[in-house]
């Protein structure tokens, strides 16, 4: 199957010119034996030369550029609209997919019920990167909150991040994952829908692969498929693990009801209260949350106004999709949660 597979690598850029010459340059070999391919790329309005880059190292590659910046997921359901294919490949700038890596994940839909595919990821300095997840709950949140990220990550019912080195070395079923390299299968996509774009930066590639498992679909991690991924500081800007930490509750909110939702919100406020002498990044954080979880989504319209701008998304976004950034837009990092608990 994985050389008869037509594939859509979608590549949502904002300010991407320093990374995607090796980005581009690694895709080659990266696609070997998959037979037909093609990059999309949707910029969200780059004020620097990621449209030259572009067009000088991929000349191939259909360009779609709305003129505004649109949000991560709303670059990947549009790179999904663009061209017909069986399967498409999320695809962060700051990732550097190893050669074969696409064949393999390929190949991993093959197998039936699976909708997603994984690979195995790499820091930059080569040492594995935890990017395996558990469905969030409220005995991990908890559980974080009191043991911290790394002693509650050995601990399938404590901990929401996958520590345990063996579970890497296998391929099988996950949760969710980090979702810096993602591929989907078309029939995957056509029956759990769109990603949901009103999540301005984190927890979308949460929500899609929740989706997919409810659907029952599997997302399958593929340790033989290898991809290293630069990476971002959600863990060290207060800024971005405000953002990750609102959007946590947001995503919880969607799939449970209120009560369950305001414990969950009493337990992720706990971890960042009892880390504020660690820093302004739980500081911040716990700011944002301290007023209650009715809050939630007016500290995030806030702040992404700051950031971003008055929302000027189409009529009826919601005011946390309207003008989001791409990943790239607040860091070098894709849209995906890197970490549930900085130490």
């Amino acid at each position: 199957m994985s050389d008869q597979l037509t594939v859509t690598i979608a590549l949502v850029t904002y300010n991407s010119a320093a990374l995607l010459p090796e980005c581009i340059a690694a895709l080659p070999a990266a696609m070997d034996g998959v037979g037909r391919w093609r990059l999309v790329v949707v910029d969200n309005d780059s004020r620097d030369a990621t449209l030259e880059v572009v067009a000088r190292d991929a000349p191939d590659a259909l360009v779609i550029a709305p003129g505004r910046n649109a949000g991560y997921a709303a670059g990947i359901n549009t790179a999904t609209a663009a061209l017909p294919s069986d399967a498409v490949l999320a695809l962060n700038p700051d990732a550097r997919l190893a050669p074969g890596s696409v064949a393999r994940l390929l190949a991993a839909l093959d197998a039936p019920g699976v909708g997603v595919a994984v690979p195995s990821t790499r820091a930059a300095d080569g040492s594995l990167d935890h990017t395996r997840r558990r469905e969030p709950t409220i005995g991990r949140a908890l559980g974080e909150a009191v043991l911290g990220g790394t002693r509650a990550g050995r601990h399938p019912r404590w901990g929401e991040v996958e520590l345990d080195p063996a579970a890497y070395d296998h391929e099988g079923p996950v949760d969710w994952a980090v979702g810096a390299v993602m591929l989907m299968a078309r029939a995957c996509l056509d029956d759990v829908g769109r990603w949901d774009e009103s999540f301005f930066l984190y927890s979308e590639e949460t929500d899609f692969s929740l989706r997919v498992r409810d659907r029952g679909w599997e997302v399958r991690f593929v340790p033989d498929a290898v991809v290293t991924h630069l990476g971002g500081d959600s863990g060290v800007s207060p800024r971005l693990w405000t953002l990750l930490t609102l959007n946590r509750i947001r995503l919880y909110r969607k799939r449970h009801g209120a009560l369950a939702s305001g414990v969950f919100w009493a337990a992720v406020t706990l971890n960042e209260a009892l880390r504020l002498s660690h820093g302004e990044t739980h500081r911040e954080a716990w700011r944002a949350l301290r007023h209650g979880p009715t809050r939630v989504d007016r500290e995030l319209a806030r702040r992404i106004e700051a950031q971003a701008g008055p929302a000027t998304g189409a009529a009826g976004a919601p005011a946390q999709a309207a003008g989001a950034a791409s990943p790239e837009a607040l860091a070098p990092a894709s849209a995906s949660s890197d970490s549930n608990t900085p130490t």
